[in-house]
């Protein structure tokens, strides 16, 4: 008789027990995966300034592998369509003296005051910064660059750009680049 009154209680249990684990839990655990920005929509405080900033994926460009092997672009330097080939081992934006000319600067106003190592070797180079860069959607300005009086045979897109970007990443035969 005992069993007949147990039985039952600890079937229904057992079910509250299921429906908890089955129903609950799981709503539980996805109060963990709510975002900041989600959380933010319910809470009418002030906004918190100490969170970094998020990104405007909109402001984002991708540039293809070439058959060389290397990721070539082109840029709007200061209204001038110039091809970048991508160097993340260049600490500053390189310019040959040809596309330095292009977006019109003067060989003679520039002073090629700093040396320059290179892959082909030691170089003189005039520090100037270039008022804006261009790559589809991504807009970058005041980046600091140098032009290379000689040995260099295409301009490079270095860290002073990609440094300044919310990320870059490769991903298989492309790079993304994303302000």
């Amino acid at each position: 008789m005992y069993a007949r009154h147990v039985l039952p209680m600890l079937a229904a249990a057992l079910m509250i027990a299921a429906a908890v684990v089955f129903f609950i839990v799981p709503k539980t655990e996805a109060m963990d995966d709510v975002t900041p920005a989600a959380a933010s929509l319910t809470n009418t405080g002030a906004p918190d300034v100490s969170a970094p900033p998020r990104a405007n994926f909109d402001q984002a460009a991708i540039i293809s592998r070439e058959a060389d092997g290397h990721y070539w672009t082109r840029a709007d330097v200061q209204g001038t369509d110039i091809r970048f080939m991508v160097d993340t081992g260049a600490s500053i934006v390189a310019l040959t003296l040809h596309d330095a000319q292009r977006i019109g600067l003067s060989p003679s106003d520039l002073e090629f005051d700093n040396e320059v190592r290179t892959a082909g070797g030691v170089t003189k180079g005039a520090y100037i910064i270039l008022d804006h860069v261009r790559i589809g959607r991504v807009e970058m300005e005041d980046v600091s660059a140098m032009v290379l009086k000689e040995g260099l045979e295409q301009s490079l897109l270095g860290m002073s750009f990609l440094g300044e970007l919310y990320s870059y990443e490769f991903k298989g035969d492309t790079l993304i680049i994303r302000q």
